[in-house]
């Protein structure tokens, strides 16, 4: 046993580490078939524990790595068998909702889902969704500043928590558990924390934003027939709707195709081969006259032309069937191989840069297939690529297509996932120099031995 095990077990107790098969049984992600490879695993109840734990490792120069639902995508949260894990899979406490103030006070290890359905039990809405509800936590979502769904009317997380409590590696707790939607007494410190992935400090504790529960929802299905009236389309329902849009999730035809097709279980709603699936959500608070406002707005699109055919949901369950058709992503397996991109960009630049991308594959594969979709009202796509082979060079080739087309155009490497490992040597494509270094001057005033989540989102100066 090393030292530093020895002292984290003298410190928190046996109990809250695992060692051994404990960690090399568990798998290493959600989406990923290798286990975990780490000295232990530590999982404390508190943030005291965590104070003590960051403590211990920090005197032992130990490499630290956080875990939440480990859901990511980008590879923040890979360890190696030299690390430390610290998990707050245990830390899953919700301590307050707070009616009057709108607020809840959350340990970092909570579900999403969870946290979705207390609010709705008091006739509230946390409004951050994700196809991952069921198995990430809030932890995991501030620490990547995680979009989703409903961005173009809530935005992302950091739009959604109010304060945190997060430990840095010396132990120092950082208590910025503010409760106030203004509060502008310097800087807000817990913006450090939301988005930068683990690597300044861990969150243990967070206070959460919510809203009043919509006293409608109104859920459609729209299909068109060019990129061009997609745009059109968005401008006209944000007018027309008056800012109770809450989603605009666009498919692009190989995408509805193949989620709806055996053996995916999803019927199609609308017929297939139209160009562009369009799922629209709108919140209100008149039932009757929100669906009359829907009604009479689609109209007016299929008067313009805009729209060649629609459905609009009638009832919960038709509403969760649209819902299912844009969330089953796994589909795209079917295909062979894949490697998944999410990637932002202006609009006035989306379709010039899926095509310069496609160009780019076309020059290098003889085969490949993109499965597109995305959250198109915020400018965030995600891409599927598949090119029949699954290589270390396969790979490369196509990071070089996604990621390379996006500087021209002033696009961002990540959306949403963050950068992590996967696209740490693509920073620059969305970040200067100057930010970089800025990135790796907080990182060294809270990190300075750079211990936590070392080599994620860039390296130190050496």
């Amino acid at each position: 046993m090393s030292d530093v095990v020895a002292a984290l077990i003298a410190a928190l107790g046996e109990k809250s580490v695992l060692l051994g098969g404990d960690v090399s049984s568990r798998r290493a992600g959600f989406f990923r078939s290798d286990t975990i490879k780490a000295k232990a695993i530590v999982r404390p109840r508190t943030t005291e524990d965590v104070s003590a734990a960051m403590r211990v490792c920090n005197e032992h120069d130990q490499h630290v790595i956080a875990h939440g639902g480990l859901t990511g995508l980008a590879g923040a949260a890979l360890t190696t068998p030299e690390d430390v894990v610290i998990s707050l899979e245990l830390m899953n406490q919700i301590e307050e909702v707070n009616t009057t103030d709108r607020t809840m006070v959350v340990q970092s290890g909570v579900i999403l889902q969870t946290i979705q359905e207390a609010a709705e039990a008091e006739a509230l809405l946390f409004p951050l969704d994700l196809g991952g509800r069921g198995s990430c936590t809030i932890g995991g979502n501030i620490s990547t500043n995680a979009g989703g769904n409903r961005v173009i009317r809530y935005g992302m997380t950091r739009n959604l928590v109010l304060g945190i409590e997060a430990v840095l590696m010396d132990g120092t707790v950082v208590s910025s558990m503010n409760r106030m939607i203004k509060n502008n007494a310097g800087y807000d410190l817990k913006q450090l924390f939301i988005g930068s992935e683990g690597s300044l400090g861990v969150v243990t504790r967070a206070v959460l934003k919510l809203q009043e529960q919509p006293r409608s929802q109104e859920t459609m299905l729209v299909a068109l027939d060019s990129f061009p009236k997609v745009i059109e389309f968005l401008r006209s329902m944000e007018s027309a709707l008056g800012g109770s849009m809450s989603a605009f999730e666009v498919m692009w035809n190989d995408y509805y195709e193949l989620v709806t097709t055996a053996p995916a279980e999803n019927q199609p709603p609308l017929e297939q081969g139209y160009p562009f699936y369009i799922l629209v959500e709108a919140m209100g608070g008149d039932p009757q006259r929100d669906h009359a406002r829907v009604e009479e707005a689609l109209a007016e699109c299929f008067e313009q032309a805009l729209i060649v055919d629609a459905v609009i949901s009638q009832s919960q369950a038709q509403t969760d069937n649209l819902w299912a058709i844009r969330d089953d992503v796994s589909q795209v397996r079917r295909r062979g191989p894949s490697y998944a991109f999410d990637v932002s960009m202006r609009l006035s630049r989306m379709e010039e840069y899926l095509q310069k991308v496609d160009d780019g594959l076309s020059a290098r594969y003889q085969e490949f297939s993109n499965v597109t979709f995305g959250h198109l009202g915020d400018g965030n796509l995600h891409l599927n690529i598949s090119v029949g082979e699954h290589s270390v060079e396969a790979r490369a080739g196509i990071e070089e297509c996604v990621y390379e087309a996006l500087r021209d155009i002033g696009g961002s490497v990540s959306a949403e996932h963050g950068v992590g490992l996967e696209k740490k040597a693509y920073l620059d494509v969305s970040r200067s120099e100057d930010e970089i270094n800025l990135m790796r001057t907080l990182k060294q005033a809270l990190d300075p031995k750079g211990l936590l989540n070392r080599g994620k989102i860039f390296d130190l100066a050496s």
